[in-house]
């Protein structure tokens, strides 16, 4: 009789880099998802006709992708078209405040002179090398392991190591390390943004987040077909594989025999089994007991971690004028300070926020006017549904929207929908929390405030025996590449369960070997 697939609950990214490895070493895959689409994050809405992005708009780390479909026995680019952008991204604080970062390094060191002087350009250099200093540090011993600790960090890299452990600054925060290179308020609130690529302050996250300023220089793609389009490509690829692909297939529970995962309840009472399972979706719905009482008994609790960043983002089709848009730009507030207290603190939007602005139709930005509409994903940082916020009203968030436009005004953008046409489609913490449940509409799972907050995030094996865990709440940490990356994990670390279980049988104990998975 053959034996039962590998369930995997979610097709989100981490879900199906797990299920390509799976299927690509001739494990049999059958993935759960219980939207309409895969994709998790990665989703699309529908704007006069026209599909949008969502959620993610980022495509970075292309490495974590390529080597995904090297495993599965093909290449990335014969299955996904990708743009190299020229210009990572438009920042700006007023009309004649602007500030392009380039791929090109020596362009972004122009650019930061002209705006805050020489100085300010040598300190991006330094900033960069020492960005780079910390991936290049952290790729091999945390990135690519299972679930690291301190400890095993320190091993791995051995003691000619340590010096740039050390080095990576992991016990300062990142506000304070920024000040050691950018003395214009500015440059600080700009590269301190960083630190809200995983939901978190950077008056409160460590140092080592400065890494990811490295990661964009390293390269930011547009996918065609948008992210949700890379969501879909890996799909194909996984059924070219041999997974069978499920949607609109909402999971109850994780079913466990003997203490161990053995399949799952679909929410209309269909029970399927399964040789192990792979939960793909916030860490927090299983301790909350949404995946089934036995599980939140056994599965450790990642609750009382605070949670990270949620979002209060507009879609919409609009004309605008003044400030040209780049495909990635940013309108910063004035005064970080107070918007993070405001967030994380008083647990409140922003009185004056920060906005990001996704122009999906722009590669590089044209000249400053008027441009016919286009599609446009517009983003403020917003607190969890968690009880230490207050909840959010009606009002609230109408107030919020008009801050928005605002604050992109301030900055030299006028958006101009046109009332005569399908109005912007507004998603709130409240609806991320009905999207992806357990999160609390947090994004990020929990929050990257203090050195040990990486740490804390669980790994690939649960607490359960053949139950295993991917996706952005666990390690390596969210974005769209490190989910990836914990798909991948996920997978390893199965497959070395399962030989080890092999051997077993046959009379050999597994033995414990230095290095990662």
């Amino acid at each position: 009789m053959s034996q039962s697939p590998v369930i995997v609950v979610g097709a989100g990214v981490g879900g199906l880099a797990c299920a390509i490895d799976l299927a690509a070493r001739g494990v049999a895959v059958q993935v759960l998802e219980r939207a309409a689409q895969p994709g998790g994050k990665m989703r699309a809405v529908q704007v006069q006709g026209q599909a949008l992005d969502a959620g993610p708009t980022v495509f970075t780390m292309r490495w974590v992708f390529e080597e995904l479909f090297s495993a599965a026995g093909t290449t990335l680019d014969a299955h996904l078209s990708l743009t190299p952008l020229q210009t990572l991204a438009r920042h700006a604080w007023a009309p004649d405040q602007r500030l392009d970062l380039y791929a090109d390094l020596e362009r972004s060191v122009a650019e930061i002179s002209r705006l805050a002087g020489p100085a300010a350009g040598r300190g991006y250099r330094d900033f960069c090398l020492r960005a780079q200093r910390i991936q290049d540090t952290l790729e091999r011993p945390f990135l690519r392991t299972s679930r690291p600790n301190p400890v095993s960090l320190l091993t791995r890299s051995g003691w000619r190591g340590l010096p740039d452990m050390v080095r990576i600054s992991p016990f300062g925060t990142m506000w304070s390390a920024l000040g050691e290179h950018f003395k214009d308020p500015r440059l600080r609130q700009l590269f301190g943004r960083y630190a809200t690529y995983c939901g978190s302050s950077p008056f409160l996250a460590p140092a080592t987040l400065m890494l990811v300023a490295h990661v964009e220089r390293q390269g930011v793609w547009s996918a065609a077909g948008g992210m949700h389009g890379v969501a879909q490509v890996l799909a194909r690829l996984a059924q070219s594989l041999g997974v069978r692909l499920q949607c609109d297939a909402p999971v109850k529970e994780v079913l466990l025999k003997d203490s161990k995962a053995c399949g799952v309840r679909l929410q209309d009472g269909q029970c399927l089994a399964a040789s192990a399972v792979v939960f793909n979706g916030d860490c927090a719905a299983l301790s909350q007991g949404l995946l089934g009482a036995q599980v939140a008994q056994r599965q450790r609790t990642v609750a009382r971690l605070p949670r990270s960043l949620s979002a209060v983002t507009w879609n919409l089709v609009a004309a605008t004028d003044g400030m040209a848009l780049a495909r990635h730009n940013v309108c910063f507030g004035a005064d970080s300070p107070r918007e993070f207290q405001e967030l994380f603190a008083q647990g409140r939007l922003p009185s004056d926020p920060t906005v990001y602005v996704c122009a999906q139709d722009r590669a590089e930005p044209a000249a400053d006017g008027p441009t016919p509409p286009q599609r446009l994903l517009c983003l403020v940082n917003a607190p969890p549904q968690s009880a230490a916020c207050a909840p959010l009203h009606p009002e609230d968030l109408q107030r919020c929207e008009e801050k928005m436009f605002q604050r992109l005004a301030r900055c030299g953008l006028q958006v101009q929908p046109d009332p005569n046409v399908t109005p912007a489609i507004r998603t709130t913490p409240a609806d991320f929390e009905r999207l992806f449940p357990g999160s609390q509409g947090a994004l990020y799972g929990a929050a990257s405030h203090g050195w040990m907050a990486s740490f804390r995030r669980p790994g690939a094996r649960s607490r359960i025996d053949r139950l295993y865990l991917a996706g952005g709440t666990t390690h390596p940490g969210p974005g769209v590449p490190m989910a990836a990356l914990s798909g991948r994990l996920a997978a390893a670390s199965l497959l070395a369960d399962r030989t080890a279980a092999h051997a077993l049988t046959w009379g050999w104990r597994p033995a414990v070997t230095a290095g990662g998975t």
